[in-house]
């Protein structure tokens, strides 16, 4: 039983966390490094590459997605988005340690991890904390794409809901309602699909989803918007007004992306 003097959110929010690390969905963080130049950008890409990807390898976290926006070059702040799965909290919780102990880790990522402060890497990092839906309760690779990973397009999406109740009125929507159904159907080339339980615009979900380039994203989505389930899902009365706020970045894969 909760104390009775904690305020309702705190109450729902440990709720919430006891109840994900119970749960079987997985874990996700993405991590945005936030740069103000290319020569930071390359500085931070380079860690990621030769250092953290092959650590969190190691690691036993073989899916790990490194992305650019894809108006990267010219924007006032470029940015690098890196996804990462873990079974649980505990294991999430348990990364800095796990990383300071690897000897090679800390060689391999020097230039960045020994930074001094007049010759800093990036701007600020900001950091997502998510849990897997139980629609799909992993990340996945793309399977069917066949194009060069740098014409790929990842599409990730957040919807903001009014309150936390319309919030998951959205999440029964993908889930009961089987929108996430709908998008396998069309062959989205889905990654995840995840509530955010710790971020900076809350309530919200995000996924994410993938196609072979811009056309392609173009081509799946006037198909789902013209599609006679999702017409009659998005129709129903207790599905209205459950989004607010929607956020859309496109994203190309590194190289060394493994997903």
């Amino acid at each position: 039983m909760q104390p009775r003097f904690l305020p309702t959110f705190l109450a729902v929010l440990l709720l919430s966390i006891h109840t994900f690390a119970a749960g079987k969905q997985d874990i996700f963080s993405i991590r945005i490094y936030q740069l103000k130049n290319a020569q930071q950008e390359q500085r931070v890409d380079q860690y990621l590459k030769n250092a953290l990807v092959p650590a969190l390898h190691r690691l036993g976290i073989t899916q790990v997605g490194v992305f650019r926006p894809v108006d990267n070059d010219t924007a006032a702040v470029r940015r690098i988005y890196v996804l990462m799965s873990f079974r649980s909290l505990d294991q999430f919780a348990a990364l800095q340690t796990r990383l300071e102990k690897d000897a090679q880790y800390q060689q391999d990522g020097k230039d960045y991890l020994d930074a001094s402060y007049d010759s800093i890497p990036y701007l600020r990092i900001e950091s997502i904390l998510l849990q897997a839906f139980p629609g799909m309760t992993h990340l996945a690779a793309p399977s069917s794409l066949t194009s060069p990973k740098t014409q790929r397009i990842y599409e990730l999406r957040s919807y903001e809901g009014p309150t936390e109740k319309y919030f998951s009125n959205k999440v029964a929507m993908f889930n009961k309602g089987d929108e996430i159904g709908l998008f396998k159907k069309l062959d989205f080339n889905a990654v995840f699909y995840a509530s955010v339980i710790a971020g900076a615009h809350m309530p919200n979900l995000m996924y994410m989803t993938s196609f072979d380039d811009m056309a392609a994203r173009e081509a799946h989505w006037k198909a789902f918007f013209g599609d006679p389930y999702w017409k009659q899902l998005v129709a129903q009365p207790q599905y209205q007004h459950n989004v607010s706020h929607v956020d859309i970045i496109f994203l190309h894969p590194t190289e060394y992306s493994d997903l």
